[in-house]
């Protein structure tokens, strides 16, 4: 006959599983995280810089007055410009050979 083991009581784990099943967790309150939390606020669009003087810099392009090439402006001399595309006129004697 082959002897069997005695399962001997472990009194640390009894005492253990019985305070465990014992235990009640304490209720949980809306207000618990304030203090342990900071509070979101959502932060304040930016402003773009481009649209800060919108109107009035539109009302500046309308009353600009277009500049047109071949007319000056009023009060202005224009300046005769050369004419760089201009081909030099050949010899006579070059064109008859």
């Amino acid at each position: 006959m082959t002897p069997t083991a005695v399962r001997q009581a472990d009194l640390v784990q009894d005492l253990y599983l019985k305070e465990l099943k014992a235990y009640k967790s304490p209720p949980v309150k809306a207000s618990d995280s304030q203090g342990q939390v900071h509070q979101f606020s959502m932060p304040k669009a930016p402003i773009s810089p481009e649209e800060t003087d919108i109107a009035n810099d539109l009302k500046a392009y309308e009353d600009q007055v277009p500049e047109v090439e071949g007319q000056s402006a009023a009060g202005e001399t224009s300046a005769v410009e050369p004419d760089w595309f201009e081909e030099p006129a050949e010899d006579e004697e070059e064109v008859k050979h």
